[in-house]
């Protein structure tokens, strides 16, 4: 019987929350890569959006970091709209596929700073976290540990001249990662106080 007949409506509760989308960005060198799979580890909520390169494997960086690709299958997934933002930098493609995620899962996206103003466009509820390394010398200390050639150092701090205005106007928050236990701890409690608003 329905209501308007005299029923009694049935009380479902509260409808279920979209799922957030925490889009964590900086410069290279910063720990984004880390951090994101930190967060997800910590939080078995979130899930995380792997994103796609043309760039070489590091020595000794995880086959998992990003989905490594042929420049021939990144145009092809362009061709198809398969990105929700793709950018190109020092000659390689970065992108980010359109998020899948498990059902009840906030979504993470770590991408470069370009990648964060595109889905700010498209998703102006994203939470933008940006982070920034503690000074500029352990930037380039971090770029030098995990393997990048010396040109490509230099070229990833010339460009955090230009991409930590665009980032810092953008952001939401802005964290930095001094000690990566503390980066975590205050990433875990923006989530949390987004998700209870």
């Amino acid at each position: 019987m329905s209501p308007g007949l005299g029923g009694a409506q049935k009380n479902t509760g509260p409808s279920p929350r979209s799922p957030l989308t925490i889009v964590i960005s900086g410069p290279g060198g910063v720990g984004k890569s880390t951090i994101a799979d930190r967060l997800v580890t910590r939080d078995p909520h979130l899930w995380l959006s792997r994103s796609w390169t043309t760039r070489a494997r590091r020595e000794g960086e995880s086959a998992h970091a990003y989905v490594f690709a042929t420049r021939d299958e990144f145009q092809q997934r362009i061709d198809a709209g398969g990105f929700l933002e793709w950018t190109e930098f020092l000659g390689n493609f970065y992108g980010t596929p359109l998020p899948e995620p498990i059902a009840g899962s906030d979504v993470v996206l770590e991408i470069e700073v370009d990648g964060a103003q595109q889905v700010k466009k498209l998703q102006d509820d994203a939470i933008l976290i940006f982070v920034l390394p503690p000074t500029r010398t352990e930037q380039e200390r971090r770029l030098r540990e995990r393997g990048d050639r010396e040109e490509k150092v230099h070229a990833r701090l010339h460009k955090a001249e230009t991409e930590e205005p665009i980032g810092l106007q953008l952001a939401d928050h802005v964290v930095v990662n001094d000690s990566l236990d503390e980066t975590i701890d205050e990433m875990l409690r923006i989530i949390g106080e987004a998700r209870r608003r």
